[in-house]
């Protein structure tokens, strides 16, 4: 019975090593062939020089953060009240015909959010392409992942605090702000910083949107270009010329640094909100 129960235990663990492997592997192996490949180009003129050279990354840098900062506030802010309304206040059927179209608008290829928001925004509304129209189009195609991540986060709340603040008569906003919200905060956080390195990663939909630009980005939200990482990695990895492949590579290198940061601001508040939410328990 014991060496079955080793044997048994053996193999678990094995399975489970061979598929943290499978995850790992491929991941490191993106990170090490990246980072080789920009380490030529990786130095302080990335952040002082702009795109007119080989050697600068700054107006993409600066435009990569700009547009993240917008998908955060317009993404994150209409994401988690809808997300919110959708877990505490929507009628039943209505609240199915939601989710069912945010699930469509969640398999939708970017790309074809891209072209949608060219010719709504940037032809119909003649807004050309600028900062505004690329957050916009942004924000459209990861609304649904946090919409989605906000509603679970609430759902999972426990059921008793709904029923210990119905008991004391809380207000039913009131109880959702106050008693609700802080345990569900690391799922809702998680679903942002997922929406947000979807954005960082994502290209065809600034192409129709945001153009580019080689300067640095100005506070006009209309009618002026932007730059960003991932045009620079999409169009230089092609021109010919060691320069521009060791360019494209520092742009993907700096993409990556971006979407680390995310993820571990993302894994610090989610640690500071579970302990916040134990001091309440307590």
């Amino acid at each position: 019975m014991r060496a079955g129960r080793r044997l048994r235990d053996w193999v678990f663990w094995t399975v489970c090593g061979l598929a943290l492997a499978v995850i790992v592997a491929p991941c490191l192996s993106v990170l090490i062939s990246v980072f080789d490949r920009a380490a030529p180009g990786l130095d302080l003129s990335l952040f002082t020089k702009s795109t007119t050279t080989t050697a600068g990354l700054q107006n993409a840098i600066l435009g990569t953060l700009v547009l993240l900062l917008g998908v955060l506030v317009v993404a994150g802010t209409i994401g988690v009240a809808a997300g919110i309304w959708l877990a505490e206040f929507a009628p039943r059927r209505l609240g199915g015909v939601l989710r069912f179209l945010s699930e469509v608008l969640s398999g939708s290829p970017s790309i074809v959010i891209g072209y949608v928001g060219y010719v709504a925004l940037v032809v119909g509304l003649h807004w050309q392409e600028g900062l505004l129209p690329a957050v916009l189009a942004l924000s459209v195609l990861v609304l649904p992942y946090i919409v989605k991540n906000t509603e679970v986060a609430l759902r999972h709340v426990p059921s008793s605090l709904r029923e210990a603040t119905e008991a004391l008569g809380l207000h039913r906003a009131k109880s959702v702000a106050r008693i609700l919200l802080p345990p569900a905060l690391p799922g809702i956080v998680s679903g942002v910083i997922v929406a947000l390195a979807i954005s960082t990663g994502e290209t065809a939909p600034l192409l129709f949107t945001a153009g580019f630009s080689n300067s640095n980005p100005t506070a006009h939200l209309l009618h002026h270009q932007v730059g960003y990482l991932t045009y620079v990695t999409f169009t230089n990895i092609s021109i010919p010329g060691k320069g521009y492949a060791v360019q494209a590579a520092a742009a993907a290198a700096v993409t990556l640094l971006i979407l680390i940061v995310l993820i571990f601001a993302g894994r610090v508040v989610s640690l500071r909100s579970r302990r916040a939410t134990e001091r309440m328990s307590l």
